[in-house]
């Protein structure tokens, strides 16, 4: 277990932000924690990715996280710049890391007389190393994570919008207890549950939240920070990496919310236990948005559900009848799971 002690002033300053560069090193944990078969929904993305890493030298250097083990300087997985990166701006922040930051944090993780070979070299030829490893994320990123990145982006603005509203409405203590069920709260202590062991305590810093599609890969944190502590955790939406359906999903005639009002918008409406856009209903389900507009549009007639406009984002929600088809009917284990 990782146990992260918060104090008030941390808990308070809490944020959430997306990263692609979190999104690119967490895959490449889950490549290498399933090297032959990976589970459903990343079977057939993950099938796709070990062909790139084989096939594409440009790509090799982003191996290096397969050689790290559990612990390593936080520099090669910085905190995230701004609340909404780009890949090129995490990997200008990564390739702009100063030698200071090297020189301070290594002697955490390894001493100096001892370094392993893969961490060496950012000690002997900084910046090389530093191009190096980015040149290849940005390979990698490019032939293995790019075209599944518009619809994970949808999924994860959703995510965002979802927490982000919990925290104004409620609290950080309401958002941490319902963040996930490998992050436990138990206020001051925030738990990871993890195979490692260690408890250290923020004081005065800024938690930072990072939802990510790949975190089926690791559970990851960064503590080397001054000013923030950041933690990931599994967002919904990573059955849009599906090529199948679900091992064990049920067929439309064994699924009676899918008998009563077919299978699509029995989707939408238990997709729609908590409110969602259209672009991100359509992350989350692997639908085409106009799939997705044409369900809701015939579940807003029949008055299951509603539509409500936040800002710039319309978002559709359930009505009491479609709370009651959703519980009454029965949920669909395979797409609650995802």
């Amino acid at each position: 277990m990782i146990r992260i002690e918060l104090d008030e002033p941390t808990l308070a300053r809490t944020r959430i932000a997306t990263s692609p560069l979190w999104e690119a090193k967490c895959s490449l944990y889950l490549l290498d924690r399933y090297p032959d078969e990976a589970p459903w929904p990343y079977t057939g993305w993950a099938r796709h990715a070990h062909r790139v890493l084989a096939e594409l030298p440009a790509a090799a250097p982003a191996r290096l996280y397969a050689q790290t083990g559990p612990w390593y300087p936080d520099f090669l997985g910085p905190v995230p710049p701004t609340a909404s990166p780009t890949i090129e701006e995490e990997l200008a922040a990564l390739r702009a890391t100063p030698a200071e930051v090297i020189a301070e944090q290594i002697p955490r993780y390894h001493r100096a007389d001892d370094l392993p070979g893969w961490l060496r070299p950012f000690v002997t030829d900084r910046q090389a190393a530093l191009d190096r490893l980015a040149d290849g994320l940005q390979a990698y990123w490019d032939a293995a994570i790019a075209p599944w990145w518009p619809a994970m982006r949808a999924a994860l603005d959703e995510e965002v919008l979802h927490r982000a509203r919990a925290l104004a409405a409620d609290g950080p203590d309401a958002l941490l207890a319902d963040l996930h069920e490998r992050v436990r709260w138990d206020k001051p202590v925030l738990t990871l549950v993890k195979p490692s062991e260690w408890r250290f305590a923020a004081v005065d810093q800024r938690l930072l939240l990072i939802p990510l599609i790949f975190s089926r890969g690791a559970l990851t944190h960064s503590t080397d920070h001054p000013e923030v502590i950041a933690v990931s955790y599994q967002a919904r939406g990573a059955v849009l990496l599906a090529d199948r359906p679900a091992p064990g999903t049920p067929p439309a005639t064994t699924d009676r919310l899918a008998v009563l009002v077919g299978r699509g918008r029995a989707q939408v409406l238990r997709a729609l236990s908590r409110p969602a856009t259209t672009a991100g209903l359509a992350a989350t389900l692997g639908l085409a948005p106009s799939t997705v507009s044409e369900h809701l549009a015939a579940l807003l007639t029949a008055g299951v559900v509603h539509r409500r406009r936040v800002g710039r984002r319309v978002l559709y929600g359930l009505e009491p009848a479609g709370v009651a088809l959703v519980s009454l009917i029965g949920a669909d284990p395979a797409t609650a799971s995802a």
